[in-house]
């Protein structure tokens, strides 16, 4: 197995919750940067996977024909410019979630990939989910039958993140609860009904909980660290429902960072003439199938679940040893950008959008 040489651009809560632990259970690979706009961040990624350097331009990364992978791990708004910049270096390339804060920008880089000739794989982790990777295969197998509709929720009770600072701030995040969560739950809604192409996209989105940021009450902020309240913006939506036709399923959703309601859902349903099911988000899942007679049984599982960030980790170095796009490779994400973004359009003008439009 090859040494691959690994940088780093982004040293914040994702880096240090999801990417250095897995870093530290992959063989063949070496970190050698460490790169963040806050040195103290920079140093501490550093020691934590050993790094021999800690810097805070990411430029100083791209210029090392040592560097044959960079992990862009920024916040929103900077994933085009770094990911731009490391292709066009030669660097093959893991960029978290979403792509950037539009999709016309995400086609950019998915064409940038392909002129380089380089990997670009995106931070949708749920498809490495074992719950998810069972729920594809079920279906392949057409234990769901036909799926014709799928439901999801993703809603917190006063969990706005960052309040005032980039996840709030349109320009730095692209959006708020359904471009920060919304995006993992139809990424794998796709994975799982073996690719789907959007027909028609409505959305209303609201921004009501924090409309005065010094008056709201949160009961759990993360990204506490970027929050503004006294003279930041919040020009996302902390709310967001819609319905979708596409040529799998319709799906149907509801999403909020914050509800005045003290319940937590975050679960999606697929229903098949033969069988349905419900997901846990990042948990397990329970089957419902009818038999001959038309009675159902439910079917649970019990499985270990490998962390999934370990493995979307491996299967993009994998990539990048064999030359194979896998399934976070950005090919096979932009139709779920693609419909995030028909979404914001249907809620900013308040009607029905068709893919063509």
């Amino acid at each position: 197995m090859n040494l691959l040489t690994v940088g780093i651009v982004g040293c914040g809560r994702i880096c240090n919750g999801a990417h250095v632990p897995a870093f530290k259970n992959i063989d063949g690979i070496k970190v050698k940067y460490a790169c963040d706009l806050i040195a103290e961040k920079a140093e501490t990624v550093k020691e934590k996977l050993g790094a021999e350097i800690a810097c805070t331009d990411y430029r100083t990364v791209l210029a090392d024909k040592q560097v044959d992978c960079v992990f862009v791990l920024t916040p929103n708004y900077a994933h085009y410019e770094v990911t731009m910049a490391a292709l066009k270096a030669g660097k093959h390339v893991f960029c978290e979630k979403p792509i950037t804060v539009n999709y016309a920008l995400s086609q950019e880089m998915y064409r940038e990939a392909e002129k380089q000739g380089k990997i670009l794989n995106i931070g949708v982790c749920n498809r490495y989910h074992k719950s998810v990777e069972l729920l594809e295969k079920l279906n392949r197998e057409g234990v769901f039958g036909n799926i014709y509709h799928v439901y999801c929720s993703f809603r917190k009770y006063r969990c706005i993140p960052g309040l005032g600072g980039d996840f709030t701030t349109k320009s730095q995040s692209g959006g708020g609860v359904l471009i920060d969560w919304g995006v993992h739950f139809f990424d794998l809604i796709f994975y799982i009904l073996g690719g789907a192409k959007t027909i028609t996209a409505t959305a209303d989105a609201y921004s009501e909980m924090a409309k005065d940021m010094k008056a709201y009450k949160c009961n759990d902020m993360w990204a506490q660290d970027t929050a503004n309240i006294e003279n930041g913006t919040n020009d996302v939506e902390d709310f967001i429902t819609g319905y979708i036709r596409t040529d799998k399923a319709s799906i149907s959703f509801n999403g909020a960072w914050a509800q005045n309601i003290e319940h937590d859902e975050m679960f999606i349903d697929f229903l098949g003439d033969k069988g349905g099911a419900r997901l846990d988000y990042c948990g397990h899942f329970t089957l419902w199938t009818q038999d001959a007679t038309g009675e159902l049984s439910k079917t649970t599982y019990n499985y270990v679940i490998p962390d999934m960030y370990t493995c979307e980790d491996k299967a993009f170095f994998e990539s990048v040893r064999t030359g194979e796009k896998c399934r976070s490779n950005i090919e096979n994400i932009l139709p779920s950008a693609e419909l995030l973004e028909q979404l914001y359009r249907s809620a900013s003008v308040r009607k029905e959008i068709k893919a063509e439009e």
